[in-house]
């Protein structure tokens, strides 16, 4: 679905990150990345467990990326260094929750965790979310031992809403527990996230935040 006629966010600049709708020309970033970090994807990212997969589904992927994304119906995120020569990660705004609210996902190669960078994208999106696509509610899911997730959303101001018992399936791995971290728009401008620095455009190079 396309919540209003400006967005969505086609790129998204922080302090430190370029956050932008993957394109085909992606395509090698991403495989490096991705076959850099299987070790620490594995365990956290259900996808991960289907790779190393080769260019030509890498390519194949970023064209389904892209299509959702100009369709309304998913909005994934590549996340690069400033000049864009380097994928750092991957993100997005997921509207699997319901009705005018959004998940944000993430993963961070691992060269990179312990840095912020996580935490700014989550940051971004968050208001991207609630400025751009005007939803009522954004969420953040994580197994409650990925420590690392939960201090994200902490730091940037959602509220632990509930732990859902084996809600979340793995292959090869028995039901583990997911935690659902919650801001309701409502709650958004008291926040410290409403003052994060970012500037967003859209699919034209339009800037609208």
């Amino acid at each position: 679905m396309i919540f209003n006629t400006v967005g969505p966010a086609y790129r998204v600049h922080t302090q430190r990150l370029v956050i932008r709708c993957w394109q085909p020309e992606d395509a090698s970033l991403l495989k490096a990345s991705v076959d850099e970090n299987l070790e620490h994807l594995r365990p956290q990212m259900p996808w991960a467990v289907n790779e190393p997969t080769d260019l030509q589904t890498k390519i194949e992927s970023i064209r389904q990326f892209r299509g959702k994304f100009d369709l309304g119906q998913d909005f994934t995120y590549g996340i690069f260094n400033l000049d864009e020569t380097r994928v750092l990660g991957g993100t997005g705004l997921h509207p699997r929750i319901g009705k005018a609210a959004l998940e944000i996902g993430y993963w961070i190669h691992h060269t990179y965790t312990n840095k912020g960078l996580a935490t700014e994208t989550a940051a971004a999106l968050t208001q991207v979310a609630f400025k751009i696509n005007k939803v009522n509610r954004v969420e953040i899911h994580c197994d409650p031992e990925n420590i690392a997730s939960v201090r994200v959303a902490e730091k940037i101001g959602f509220f632990h809403e509930a732990t859902l018992s084996r809600r979340l399936l793995r292959e090869g791995q028995a039901p583990r527990d997911t935690m659902i971290w919650t801001m309701f728009a409502d709650q958004y401008p008291s926040g410290t996230v409403a003052t994060t620095k970012i500037e967003a455009y859209n699919v034209t190079g339009q800037r609208i935040l």
